[in-house]
């Protein structure tokens, strides 16, 4: 048995693809994952499911929601140690200091190398810092000059459906979730 997070793309965004989590949680219990936690309101579901590839997984998934709730589904499929090299991987000091810097993680779908990806990711330099890393983009804009980041530039991008943002707390307490026995 192995421990997984979706991080589901685009639902409840915007007035778009909304889901309530209770219905999605129904959904992956149906497929036989449990036990299922759904976090918030943008599409994290923490659960446990046996002898399958993370690939064919993430198709079947995929495949289900769409079914489900007629809309594209894409995701990014995580086991807990993945999701523990994401956080453990962050620059020294990345989202210690809130009241100076937003703090967010771009989680990479599958066959996005973290290196291609940062050129592609638009940064206002003296606003923007950007790191690569293991699956993931560490993106960091000053609070203070926030509406002047090029990180909502992104959703205009090609690259913007290949990709699931979470910030550092939501991050972070989806590690804890996983790591929960």
């Amino acid at each position: 048995m192995a421990r997984y997070l979706a991080l589901l793309r685009g639902i409840n965004v915007g007035g778009k693809n909304i889901i309530k989590m209770a219905d999605l949680k129904a959904c992956f219990v149906d497929e036989g994952f449990e036990p299922v936690t759904t976090y918030i309101q943008s599409g994290n579901v923490v659960f446990d499911a046996r002898g399958r590839s993370a690939a064919k997984l993430a198709e079947r998934i995929a495949d289900r929601l769409a079914a489900e709730f007629d809309y594209d589904a894409s995701l990014v499929l995580l086991e807990a140690g993945q999701m523990r090299r994401v956080v453990d991987g962050a620059p020294p000091g990345f989202g210690a200091d809130p009241d100076r810097f937003r703090s967010d993680v771009i989680f990479l779908m599958p066959g996005l190398d973290a290196a291609d990806a940062l050129r592609d990711v638009p940064t206002r330099e003296g606003v923007d810092r950007t790191w690569a890393g293991e699956g993931a983009l560490y993106f960091e804009r000053l609070t203070a000059r926030a509406s002047q980041s090029r990180l909502s530039r992104i959703t205009t991008l090609p690259i913007y459906q290949r990709l699931t943002i979470r910030n550092w707390n939501t991050t972070t307490k989806l590690l804890e979730i996983l790591e929960r026995s």
